[in-house]
């Protein structure tokens, strides 16, 4: 795995890490629970561990603003923090996306 998908699988590992928490809220998001969240993302972190390449508009849903994890750490007390995630998704999400861009215009 290289550095790129590394970070973006680091990224995933903690927003599970969050979304696991038992004080964790779904009321307002898009899963009815931690269980489907946690399926959902670890989906996510299995595709990147085995070479395959997550959807990016699925990811980037994900953290968007008003997305599931957004709305979890809001209703759950840690908004701040999701804050912090989701600039670091940005940039994992940069990178590895680019990298795989540039990569395809030479197959």
């Amino acid at each position: 795995m290289d550095a790129a998908s590394g970070e973006l699988r680091d990224v995933l590992l903690d927003a599970r890490m969050w979304l696991a928490r038992p004080d964790a809220n779904f009321d307002w998001s898009s899963w009815s629970d931690a269980e489907a969240a946690l399926r959902e993302i670890d989906g996510m972190i299995a595709a990147l561990e085995l070479g395959r390449v997550p959807s990016r508009l699925t990811l980037c849903v994900l953290f968007a603003p008003t997305g599931p994890i957004q709305e979890v750490s809001l209703s759950s007390g840690w908004g701040d923090e999701f804050l912090t995630l989701a600039e670091r998704f940005d940039a994992a999400a940069e990178a590895y996306y680019r990298r795989r861009s540039w990569w395809r215009r030479w197959l």
